[in-house]
């Protein structure tokens, strides 16, 4: 029996078609890339032209009617038989023009280290306009939740009180730290310019002479690009690529903390991060509601760093004017690296706008932790009142420690009775009470450091507004 060869199949990429917007797809994806290599191509011979090199306008129309003509089965086919990637789109691109005139005066490196270089500034300005979005969010649940008084935890457990709107200040203040990072980088990042196989440029000054330096920078203008490095070789440095995802890295880092907060409140009862209708949270159990899509943020930020890691070791690796071992590892890393990221922020920004905060179950726990959350307060008011502060802290201890002890065997907690009754403890039952009942109600810091945060966010972003990215696709 003759033994038939399928064709492979295709093996999706998850992170891509699960967690990503259609918007960030479309900049990583081959057909994409192709049209971007070829407007990079036309865009050199549009300013060779200029300075003296024999290609008229209308050959350079011809390869603008072909630029849309994308066909990956022709060019794969013809990258098996040369065993070079460039080559084959280069001669693909030729073929549909019926010329040979791109890529003069240029290497591999010149088409893709730019062409990857525009991929990546598009990607940071979807990102950029994706954190404007989620800050905007975060500022109207900000001022919804200013005034709701929760349990402040240290080392998970109950320390002081503070408030919702304050635990997204401090969320919104990460990002924000984040945000400006993104911003600066975006300003200083550059274009690799044309500058041949060691980076010398010499491919381009012996066609066109000193022009080449001219073209670099009409190139830089029409990519949109506000510098192009001045000394660089074959590649330029990986440690720009490291900046890069690091930037990324630490964007993640507030929802992932924030996404740690959900899924500890809603395993507490206090809040849900959203449970739609028909929504199902276990195969087993019909009862649970888990918080899968905070679990997703924190799972990202895990294979986010995993790219850094990677990132990391190409960055310092470089051989003399370049090599490509790194080829493999930027090829994976950059697109999942905005991939994930931008399914981070797609979700964040879906569990900001389902969230559900339980204010009863909130209640409680505040009015259950209720005194022994005082007892910093009652510490500094002893002190103030002449004692000593290890002596007041030993005091304060013993009492709340036998408060604990009481309330885990199901006995009525008597802190406050108990310690009022110390006759070494210079404040009496009726200070206590009224020193507790101050502390239940007094959240103003809390509320201050929000409206600082709110603030902040209003004259950071300005006039920015959610019109600069499309929310309808998140997952």
């Amino acid at each position: 029996m003759e033994l038939k060869v399928s064709q492979s199949p295709v093996i999706p990429n998850v992170l891509a078609e699960r967690y990503a917007s259609a918007a960030m797809q479309k900049i990583w994806s081959r057909e994409e890339k192709i049209r971007l290599e070829r407007r990079f191509w036309i865009s050199v011979m549009r300013a060779e032209s200029k300075y003296g090199v024999r290609i008229s306008h209308e050959e350079i129309s011809q390869y603008e009617s072909a630029l849309e003509t994308v066909d990956l089965e022709s060019i794969d086919k013809r990258e098996r038989k040369l065993r070079h990637d460039v080559k084959a789109r280069i001669e693909e691109f030729n073929s549909l023009a019926g010329l040979q005139l791109i890529h003069l005066g240029m290497t591999s490196r010149d088409l893709t280290e730019n062409v990857e270089m525009v991929q990546v500034r598009d990607s940071l300005r979807l990102i950029r306009a994706e954190v404007v979005g989620v800050l905007h969010i975060l500022a109207e649940k900000m001022q919804t939740h200013i005034d709701l008084v929760i349990v402040g935890r240290s080392h998970n457990v109950p320390a002081q009180l503070t408030t919702f709107g304050k635990r997204l200040a401090t969320i919104a203040e990460e990002l924000l730290f984040a945000f400006e990072r993104l911003e600066s980088l975006l300003q200083r990042l550059p274009l690799r310019g044309v500058r041949g196989p060691v980076g010398t440029a010499q491919d381009l000054h012996d066609l066109v002479g000193d022009a080449a330096n001219a073209i670099e920078v009409e190139l830089a203008q029409e990519l949109g690009f506000n510098r192009v490095l001045d000394s660089t070789g074959q590649i330029y440095p990986r440690s720009i690529d490291f900046e890069v995802i690091s930037t990324l890295v630490q964007l993640a880092a507030a929802p992932s903390n924030f996404a740690t907060t959900v899924r500890l409140m809603s395993g507490a009862g206090l809040m849900t991060e959203g449970f739609k209708e028909g929504q199902v949270g276990s195969s087993a159990m019909p009862h649970k509601m888990n918080a899968r899509s905070s679990e997703r943020i924190n799972g990202l930020s895990v294979v986010l760093k995993g790219y850094l890691s990677m990132i990391s070791e190409i960055s310092g690796d470089q051989w003399n004017e370049g090599d490509v071992s790194c080829s493999v590892v930027r090829r994976v890393a950059l697109p999942d690296a905005f991939f994930a990221l931008d399914g981070v922020l797609q979700t964040f920004a879906t569990v900001l706008g389902e969230m559900k905060l339980f204010s009863e179950e909130i209640l409680h726990e505040v009015t259950a932790v209720l005194p022994l959350v005082a007892t910093t307060s009652l510490l500094t008011e002893a002190v103030k009142k002449g004692l000593g502060r290890e002596e007041a802290h030993a005091i304060i201890q013993k009492h709340s420690l036998t408060s604990i002890e009481k309330s885990r065997v199901g006995m009525k907690s008597t802190f406050i009775d108990d310690l009022g009754n110390d006759t070494r403890f210079p404040l009496d039952v009726n200070q206590i009470h009224s020193l507790v009942e101050a502390v239940q109600q007094g959240s103003e810091v809390a509320k201050v450091q929000t409206r600082m945060v709110l603030g902040r966010i209003s004259s950071t972003l300005g006039s920015n507004s959610l019109d600069v990215h499309t929310w309808s696709d998140i997952r």
